[in-house]
């Protein structure tokens, strides 16, 4: 399994573990992401999921091999796990020790606390793929840290550090790597002492007023990034990474 679940102290921890990969995440992970996010959600011994991947690396992003087979006419698993992350009504807490690409980004814009090493380095180098931001980028990164700023993590795709994930309120706290995990797990341990549905209700007025544009945003994503994929700026930029090339869009 490239997903690895437990449930330890009311904690539920949910592993993205594919280290020979570098942690790249397939279909079918995001099918198990999402079952995951589920079952922590509807079992009533979990206070909290500590989502996490391995040391030195959060997740690379899409499994890009297994990314351009997708059927065009399928609805990307993707997707599930966007919802069931959205959906989980139980606070989330990522420990991120390394890199953080794509969607290794996008996703903590969805998690209550956010915990990075040092080492991290973060990225949504979308556009240099020739495809667009998803999992609502587009719409909460702006928000979160103004256009300008935006538009070098978006538009460049820019890669920047944990400090930098901080600074832009991406992320609570920068850690030693060695660190992270604990202190993740800490934070999550202390819903163990809260009343539950006061937790519970209080997440659920904090999102409130942006739930329905976040998943506007998605759905409106997902459709230009479908169409996207098959454009020859997308096949070009993929070429170009399974012959180990720089990509040439001079022609587009």
């Amino acid at each position: 399994m490239s997903i690895k679940t437990a449930v330890v102290d009311g904690v539920a921890t949910i592993e993205i573990a594919r280290p020979e990969k570098k942690n790249a995440i397939t279909r079918a992970m995001y099918t198990q992401l999402a079952v995951a996010f589920d079952a922590a959600r509807e079992n009533p011994a979990v206070r909290a999921v500590l989502l996490t991947g391995q040391p030195g690396i959060f997740t690379s992003g899409n499994d890009i091999e297994d990314f351009v087979q997708r059927p065009s006419d399928e609805e990307p698993p993707s997707i599930a796990f966007m919802k069931a992350l959205i959906g989980c009504d139980k606070p989330v807490i990522a420990a991120v020790t390394g890199a953080a690409i794509g969607i290794g980004t996008t996703m903590l814009l969805h998690c209550d606390f956010v915990y990075v090493s040092d080492e991290a380095r973060l990225a949504m180098p979308f556009v240099s793929l020739g495809l667009v931001p998803e999992f609502a980028s587009s719409l909460v990164v702006p928000r979160l840290i103004g256009n300008a700023r935006a538009a070098e993590k978006l538009l460049l795709g820019d890669p920047f550090t944990g400090a930098d994930a901080v600074e832009c309120g991406i992320a609570n706290a920068v850690l030693p790597a060695s660190e992270v995990v604990k202190h993740a797990r800490r934070v999550a341990e202390r819903f163990n002492a809260l009343p539950p549905g006061a937790v519970r209700e209080t997440k659920r007025l904090m999102r409130r007023g942006a739930s329905a544009a976040i998943l506007d945003a998605i759905g409106v994503e997902r459709d230009i990034f479908a169409a996207r994929l098959q454009s020859p700026e997308a096949k070009e930029a993929f070429s170009a990474f399974f012959e180990k090339r720089k990509p040439d869009f001079s022609r587009f």
